[in-house]
């Protein structure tokens, strides 16, 4: 019990001397325990939080962990209290066997904050093992002429313990003849000699029995012994001499096994069995003796396993030669273990991030590296590197910790992924070097707006397109990923005709494809002109426009419409029209002019004229692309007062279409014949003649009445006369106006009928004979063959003709 309490008491006092050390330490930067060995697992080692200034509930959020150096992991982080503690039993002469001081190191390391701090924790000794000796039992011979006070060195008992806990005093009990001397080595270790306290007499006492106890310094202490055969032989007077009291050897780490290190030498100048020398190994450690092999005949020293400098770099032997008769001499070998470039740098990624995003400022850092070369000097130091040309960089941090950082922004639109190789390479010659590899994905950023496949589009659309008809597709494209580069479409606000543009065409938000809401009538809109905008699906989005001009094509819908001579007003009844000319036509006298117009345009909207039926094919034509109709001979006698005929205007379109426009011809030299032929052809089937008489006569007497108030107004009438040559003249500059092409527009054509109006116009559109006149014409004289002749002249816009065989007539004009 008062053991144990003791016990307790020194764990007590260590503990706080390492609460001490590592406050001192922690405000240095660097924390520093100390721990007794053999404590159990999760035993407290110090309190980290504290010591480093965390936050017990940020401990899992900043990723706090620790970091060993070794192979083995002796600590662990507790991560409710922030302690220290340990993660197994330590045995500090398993890890620091020839090593006074053992400290273990490690780090903890912050992942939310790459930081690193280091922790040295010094593993005291404690009592644990007792004194032993390599040899249980040592059988000695001694001649017995060994003069008293001769002494003889013994075999060192072996305390892993360190400090006042090794091995401190010896003892020796069992015979009179002997006693035990202490001798201190120059390490401060103490070497027992047996001596000879009194003479040995063989014949008394061939053997003597001795015990050697050995004690360390500890509380309680613990001790060891080792049983000493003293056999008494006859006199043997030269003892074995080495050729140095120490050999000295440096052997590098890479030594062949079974390579002779070093061979000793001893002579004695004895004969015979006193002078034959043999070799043995009288201290050597546990390690040493599984390393080393001694030849007992030779003295050579050979190499049974790999050394390796970085677990032990020196080994101390003590050799012993003896001859026959049991004298010896005993050398010392020092074994220096050079150390070779055997060991490539270990290089390991602490924390690393598997992904970044693209607008991470310069400096970010990706990765937290370790490297450590167990080799030495020149061997052990490591020089780091990226290998390949990327945008990142090293730098050192703490000690063996290398951070990555990033050297430039990065752009996920040139490299999406990175691997990042980080070299490790030590100083050795030939060089030994390590790698690894961090694998790094750049986060998308929505920093590209959409962009189109072209500048601009265009499109022709047929009129009367179906509703729905797809017209075009729009294209754009995202540098981006993912949601960034997710593009949808929609149209600008905007009108046409006074309507929005959304009741024309709409886009497919998701495609880009054009749709025409309606069916678009060139007539009415030639060309709709409208933007697209595309937009991502980013936060903020970003977009672009582009322009979209779409031309609506012309078709073939619009037949021709004739707007002279005009239509009829009875419904069935066509287009109809009444023409004079007189019989003394010459031929290409022009006779009329089919006017027409089509709603549609260019080759759609071309026209041509031709006659397709009349009562005389060959007395009048028709110009191809003018629409007159003139007389292609002179008319005949035979030929009937009365001409039909039917005008075919055709436009050019695919399939063409068509209009037709019936002319009434009347072949007359006077008005008697003139009305005479008019009556007949407005009577109706069935009518009485007599009816249509009595009709013919009011109208020559109405006629009558007129040109005699004609006459009292002659005054009057000279006036309109010069007002009529000022209306002629105007209207002659506009009939020149008219070009002779295939086209005709509406403002030709007004100024068309303007000019070619005619001073007397009669219809047979009703069952009773009329005349119809102006309000500005009077009728001077009854009118007769050359009147008819005149009024040609008039609506051909020139002077009265002669015809050849009759002398000159002009008995009356039409104002």
């Amino acid at each position: 019990m008062w053991a144990a309490g003791r016990r307790r008491g020194r764990r007590e006092r260590a503990l706080l001397w390492c609460v001490l050390v590592a406050a001192w330490e922690a405000a240095r930067g660097q924390l520093r325990y100390s721990l007794p060995e053999e404590m159990p697992k999760g035993s407290f080692v110090g309190d980290v939080a504290k010591d480093l200034g965390l936050d017990l509930p940020a401990l899992r959020h900043r990723g706090v962990r620790i970091v060993d150096r070794g192979r083995t992991q002796y600590f662990a982080l507790h991560g409710k209290t922030g302690h220290l503690v340990t993660a197994e039993r330590i045995d500090r002469e398993q890890l620091c066997e020839s090593v006074q001081q053992c400290v273990l190191r490690c780090e903890v390391l912050v992942e939310g904050e790459m930081q690193v701090h280091g922790i040295e924790v010094e593993i005291t000794d404690i009592n644990d093992n007792a004194p032993s000796f390599r040899h249980a039992e040592t059988d000695l011979r001694m001649s017995e002429t060994t003069a008293p006070g001769s002494r003889f060195p013994l075999a060192e008992a072996h305390d892993p313990d360190a400090g006042s806990n090794s091995v401190r005093s010896y003892e020796l009990s069992g015979d009179e003849h002997f006693s035990l001397a202490v001798q201190a080595g120059p390490g401060g270790d103490q070497r027992p000699e047996l001596v000879l306290a009194k003479a040995l007499d063989r014949e008394a006492a061939a053997f003597h029995e001795l015990v050697l106890r050995a004690s360390d310094g500890g509380e309680p202490s613990r001790t060891g012994t080792a049983r000493i055969r003293v056999a008494v032989l006859d006199a043997n007077d030269n003892a074995p001499v080495f050729s140095q009291a120490e050999y000295t050897v440096r052997v590098p780490e890479d030594v062949p096994l079974g390579s002779v290190l070093v061979t000793l030498t001893a002579t004695d100048a004895d004969e015979g069995m006193n002078g034959h020398v043999k070799y043995s190994l009288k201290k050597i450690t546990e390690k040493a003796s599984q390393i080393f092999q001694l030849d007992a005949e030779t003295g050579a020293i050979t190499l049974l396993r790999s050394l390796d400098f970085e677990e032990i770099s020196s080994h101390e032997l003590e050799v012993q030669a003896h001859d026959g008769g049991e004298l010896f001499d005993t050398a010392k070998v020092a074994i220096t273990v050079t150390d070779v470039n055997d060991n490539a740098p270990e290089l390991r990624v602490t924390s690393a991030l598997s992904a970044i995003s693209e607008d991470a400022p310069s400096g970010t850092v990706v990765a937290l590296l370790h490297v450590q070369d167990r080799d030495s000097g020149a061997n052990g130091e490591v020089r780091c590197s990226i290998a390949e040309r990327l945008p990142f960089r090293l730098e050192k941090t703490f000690e063996e910790y290398y951070r990555v950082v990033t050297a430039e922004e990065l752009d996920r639109e040139k490299v999406s992924e990175y691997n990042v190789t980080v070299r490790a390479a030590d100083g050795g010659s030939p060089s030994l070097w390590s790698s690894a590899v961090l694998a790094l994905r750049v986060l998308d950023v929505n920093d590209n707006a959409p962009v189109f496949a072209e500048a601009r589009y265009s499109a022709r659309l047929p009129e009367n397109n179906a509703a729905g008809a797809l017209v075009l597709t729009v294209r754009a494209a995202d540098a981006d990923w993912g949601q960034n580069a997710r593009v949808r479409y929609r149209l600008s606000e905007g009108r046409v005709r006074g309507a929005p543009l959304s009741s024309y065409v709409s886009v497919q938000a998701e495609t880009g494809a054009l749709y025409a809401l309606r069916s678009f009538d060139y007539e009415e809109v030639r060309e709709v002109g409208l933007w697209v905008r595309a937009e991502d699906g980013g936060a903020p989005a970003l977009s672009s426009n582009v322009s979209v001009r779409l031309v609506i094509v012309d078709e073939n819908d619009n037949a021709p419409q004739v707007l002279y001579p005009p239509p009829a007003p009875a419904p069935g009844a066509g287009w109809a029209g009444v023409e004079l000319a007189p019989r003394s036509a010459e031929p290409g006298a022009l006779v009329a002019k089919v006017v027409a117009v089509d709603a549609d345009a260019g080759q759609n909207a071309w026209l041509s004229y031709e006659l397709a039926k009349a009562t005389e094919p060959g007395l009048f034509r028709v110009g191809l692309h003018s629409g007159e109709v003139r007389t292609a001979r002179f008319p005949l006698a035979r030929d009937a007062a009365r001409q039909s005929l039917v005008v075919v205007v055709k436009d050019h379109g695919r399939p063409a279409l068509s209009a037709t426009a019936t002319l009434t011809v009347v072949l007359a030299e006077s008005v008697a014949e003139l009305l005479s032929e008019l009556g007949s052809a407005a009577a109706a089937p069935g009518e009485p003649a007599g009816s249509l008489t009595r009709w013919l006569v009011v109208a020559v007497a109405a006629v009558s009445c007129l040109f005699l108030a004609f006459l009292l107004l002659l005054l009057a009438l000279r006036l309109r006369r010069w007002r009529r040559s000022q209306l002629l003249a105007a209207g002659s500059g506009a009939l020149r106006g008219v070009p002779a092409s295939h086209f005709v527009g509406i403002d030709g054509v007004r100024a068309f009928l303007h000019s070619y109006s005619h001073e007397v116009s009669l219809t047979a559109d009703s069952r009773k004979s009329q005349l119809r006149l102006s309000g500005r014409q009077l009728l001077r004289h009854p009118p007769g063959p050359a009147a008819a002749r005149r009024a040609r002249a008039a609506a051909r816009g020139g002077p009265c003709r002669r015809p050849p065989r009759r002398p000159r007539r002009c008995p009356g004009e039409f104002l």
